[in-house]
């Protein structure tokens, strides 16, 4: 029998907001196995012991948290969120009547009070430790790959610069290993170069400037950052997230990182998983020095059309020559500054070789190879690649650090920055991967009772 409903809306009633959040919510797991204890420690110098209002640091992040944990781009929506969902309120510890903090704190402390700080990282890297203590990090096998953030800033409003191109780290022990090689071979050591730094031109974004512009194969032009991601093998936790513009690539700050997860969670790495970006003689030295099993997916070089490819030229190691298709041998001719071994081929034998045309297009008909001082590492990692560990290890990939990514940008709003600058992208990519991380904790431990 049809029967409408009184106006219950302005009847006081008497309840325990415990009872109305259900017993399997995700705030529940978040805060029955998270201790946040540590933050009120970690952010304690930036607050004044003697002047100013009371202030609850530990609320303030919670709060920051719950946006991280539901896509909540706006600190405006967060305010509003709050006030209307009890869970959230539960969570924070208010009750149905108390004030909500304003969305103007979280800023104001975002923009003044952690400026320049390391208050985010250090949040991070605590998560990390309550997951090793669960041990739920192995540390033995890390996956590690790149995404971009798109950043917040139109990709028609820019300005042609010309800037300093970075030195790499490795400068140093590449000019001295160019130099070992060429004492070896009898060679005179090249003769000091006066030092000039290196120009490229960039797009340097008007609306933000501190992003990059990324120009790759097969993506999208735009303005954006990228965040430099590594997980676990065990339970796919992040252990590291770094930001840098997006014109930086892979390859230059992936050993430093790696250095740092070592150093800060004693991890002892034994094996690494990595896209074909990564796929340059330095990583693969640098994985070769630290005795790390490195797997890096391998990536096409295209030759110049109508020419055979290098693969198709054999080194020989003990005689240290390349034998063409035709059987001729090119022997060590010298080492460049850059650390490039060059063997070159007797015209004479060329000019009457039947795969000349095929071979080289050079006015003197003598063809030159080239083969990187570190060459050997690179193809170490390529023999791991192809062996049976190798591609197990180069499978679970997609299924740990993608898997990780696309997690991020569907369910937690990382697919655009919501602030400009890099210390805000990179405070967005740390809570974002500190969220993911307590979930998978909480998770699992609540699955274990």
């Amino acid at each position: 029998m049809y029967k409408p409903k009184k106006d219950t809306q302005n009847e006081a009633e008497f309840v325990f907001i415990e009872d109305l959040v259900p017993e399997d919510h995700l705030l529940r797991k978040i805060d029955r196995y998270i201790d946040f204890s540590f933050i009120g420690e970690k952010v304690r110098p930036y607050y004044s012991e003697s002047t100013g209002r009371p202030s609850d640091p530990i609320l303030l992040f919670k709060m920051m948290f719950i946006g991280y944990f539901y896509g909540i781009r706006s600190e405006r929506q967060l305010e509003r969120e709050v006030k209307t969902n009890i869970a959230y309120r539960w969570f924070l510890g208010l009750k149905l009547n108390d004030p909500v903090p304003d969305h103007s704190t979280i800023s104001w402390n975002r923009r003044t009070r952690f400026k320049d700080t390391h208050v985010f990282q250090e949040i991070f890297d605590e998560i990390v430790l309550q997951a090793m203590n669960h041990k739920m990090v192995g540390g033995r096998v890390l996956f590690s790959d790149s995404t971009h953030l798109k950043a917040n800033a139109n990709k028609h409003k820019f300005t042609r610069e010309e800037v300093e191109a970075e030195t790499r780290e490795y400068i140093q022990e590449l000019n001295q290993a160019v130099e070992e090689d060429r004492e070896k071979h009898g060679k005179k050591p090249l003769k000091e170069k006066e030092e000039v730094k290196e120009k490229k031109q960039i797009r340097k974004s008007t609306t933000d400037p501190d992003c990059g512009f990324m120009s790759r194969d097969h993506k999208q032009e735009m303005f954006c950052y990228l965040d430099h991601r590594t997980t676990d093998m065990k339970f796919n936790i992040i252990t590291d997230a770094y930001v840098t513009p997006g014109n930086v690539h892979d390859s230059v700050p992936y050993l430093s990182r790696l250095d740092r997860q070592i150093e800060r969670f004693q991890l002892g790495v034994e094996a690494v998983a990595l896209d074909s970006g990564y796929l340059t003689t330095p990583i693969c030295k640098g994985l070769h020095d630290r005795t790390i099993f490195g797997v890096i997916a391998h990536r096409r070089y295209h030759p110049t059309k109508g020419l055979m490819p290098k693969w198709k030229f054999t080194y020989d190691k003990e005689r240290e020559v390349y034998v063409c298709p035709n059987g001729q041998e090119l022997v060590y001719c010298t080492t460049t500054r850059e650390g490039y071994q060059e063997y070159k081929s007797d015209p004479k034998l060329c000019a009457e070789c039947p795969l000349l045309n095929e071979c080289t297009r050079s006015k003197n008909k003598q063809k030159v190879v080239t083969r990187h001082v570190w060459e050997e590492h690179k193809e170490k990692v390529r023999d791991n690649r192809l062996s049976a560990s190798g591609k197990m290890l180069y499978k679970f990939r997609k299924e740990k650090v993608e898997r990780s990514f696309a997690d991020s940008k569907e369910l937690h709003g990382l697919r655009y920055c919501r602030l400009r600058g890099l210390q805000n992208a990179s405070e967005q990519v740390l809570l974002t991967a500190a969220c993911q991380n307590m979930k998978k904790i909480a998770t699992h431990l609540a699955k274990l009772g």
